[in-house]
């Protein structure tokens, strides 16, 4: 199942079962979040690996992008817009179009989930850098749902709040099963500590 979808090209990525908090400004944005209230529905954020999210020329960004519904808005101090989403289902992008205000929208081919698993004993040095991350003031702030045994929550949480590139995050997005991203994220990390 496909549909057509705004894009919002970030050079920060949105994963399934995590938030972001986004200031909208340009006029082709403040539209689409409004047409997003209306009609109830969502964007899809994509990592944007080349250009500026500011403006619409030349812009390359990843082929998957996750999905965002709008749970909360605020007039910020500086009286812009700040929209907080979540991330829901993954989605494979085709037919990219740019509208005459900018707006950059695609089919959006859904991905379905893999089924969930529970963590297992090789996931525990993942699960203590998971606890330890949680401590840290900002990430307080995101009120992430507990991972309880979730290899699939797991996985999104580390993807969302490593400080991983763009491209390798993309990579992690592309996975589709849960237990081969956790096996990925810890590859990198013996990588950087050897």
């Amino acid at each position: 199942m496909s549909e057509a979808t705004a894009l919002f090209p970030l050079k920060s990525l949105l994963v399934p079962g995590c938030h972001l908090d986004l200031q909208i400004f340009e006029a082709r944005y403040l539209d689409m979040v409004s047409r997003c209230f209306r009609q109830q529905q969502g964007f899809v954020v994509v990592g944007l690996e080349s250009g500026s999210e500011v403006g619409s020329g030349n812009l390359r960004f990843g082929a998957i992008g996750c999905e965002a519904r709008i749970i909360d808005w605020q007039q910020r101090d500086n009286g812009l817009l700040g929209i907080r989403v979540l991330g829901g289902r993954r989605a494979r992008l085709s037919e990219v179009e740019v509208a005459e205000d900018g707006l950059v929208t695609a089919q959006a081919h859904w991905i379905p989930e893999q089924l969930d698993a529970a963590l297992l004993a090789d996931h525990d040095e993942l699960l203590s850098l998971h606890q330890a991350l949680l401590q840290h003031p900002l990430v307080q702030r995101l009120d992430l749902p507990p991972v309880e045994d979730s290899q699939q929550r797991l996985a999104w949480q580390l993807t969302s709040l490593l400080p991983l590139p763009l491209e390798q995050k993309n990579q992690l997005l592309a996975i589709d099963r849960p237990d081969e991203r956790l096996q990925r994220i810890g590859d990198w990390l013996q990588q950087v500590q050897a």
